[in-house]
Protein backbone atom coordinates (compact mmCIF):
# COMPACT_ATOMS: atom_id res chain seq x y z
CA UNK A 1 0.00 0.00 0.00
CA UNK A 2 2.90 2.42 0.99
CA UNK A 3 4.55 1.39 -2.72
CA UNK A 4 1.55 2.78 -4.13
CA UNK A 5 0.86 5.82 -2.30
CA UNK A 6 4.45 6.70 -3.20
CA UNK A 7 3.86 5.71 -7.15
CA UNK A 8 1.00 8.46 -7.22
CA UNK A 9 2.41 10.85 -5.62
CA UNK A 10 5.63 10.62 -8.11
CA UNK A 11 3.11 10.66 -10.70
CA UNK A 12 0.80 13.65 -9.90
CA UNK A 13 3.17 16.05 -8.10
CA UNK A 14 6.20 15.78 -10.62
CA UNK A 15 4.69 16.73 -13.45
CA UNK A 16 2.85 19.52 -11.62
CA UNK A 17 6.14 20.79 -10.80
CA UNK A 18 7.51 20.55 -14.48
CA UNK A 19 4.76 22.50 -15.76
CA UNK A 20 5.53 25.11 -13.47
CA UNK A 21 9.24 24.63 -13.53
CA UNK A 22 8.53 25.36 -17.52
CA UNK A 23 6.06 28.29 -16.96
CA UNK A 24 9.24 30.04 -15.29
CA UNK A 25 11.55 28.98 -17.63
CA UNK A 26 9.48 30.47 -20.71
CA UNK A 27 9.06 33.92 -18.45
CA UNK A 28 13.14 34.22 -18.23
CA UNK A 29 14.73 36.56 -19.91
CA UNK A 30 17.99 36.03 -18.69
CA UNK A 31 18.64 33.00 -19.78
CA UNK A 32 19.27 32.43 -23.98
CA UNK A 33 17.45 29.66 -25.61
CA UNK A 34 20.03 27.50 -25.70
CA UNK A 35 19.99 27.30 -22.22
CA UNK A 36 16.05 26.95 -22.15
CA UNK A 37 16.03 24.02 -24.20
CA UNK A 38 19.03 22.13 -21.56
CA UNK A 39 17.14 23.19 -18.67
CA UNK A 40 13.51 21.69 -20.43
CA UNK A 41 15.31 18.73 -21.14
CA UNK A 42 16.94 18.40 -17.57
CA UNK A 43 13.22 18.70 -16.67
CA UNK A 44 11.80 15.97 -17.83
CA UNK A 45 14.77 13.72 -17.57
CA UNK A 46 14.41 14.73 -14.07
CA UNK A 47 10.65 14.32 -13.44
CA UNK A 48 11.24 10.15 -13.94
CA UNK A 49 13.80 10.14 -11.28
CA UNK A 50 11.53 9.95 -8.19
CA UNK A 51 9.25 7.09 -9.72
CA UNK A 52 12.41 4.89 -11.09
CA UNK A 53 13.78 5.52 -7.66
CA UNK A 54 10.57 4.08 -6.10
CA UNK A 55 11.11 0.96 -8.92
CA UNK A 56 14.79 0.31 -8.49
CA UNK A 57 14.82 0.70 -4.48
CA UNK A 58 11.58 -1.18 -4.08
CA UNK A 59 9.52 2.09 -2.29
CA UNK A 60 11.48 2.87 0.47
CA UNK A 61 11.58 6.72 0.40
CA UNK A 62 10.54 6.48 4.28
Amino acid sequence: MKLLFEILISIFLHPVAMILMWIDLARRSDLDQTRKVIWFIVSVVWGFGPVLYLLVEGGTLW
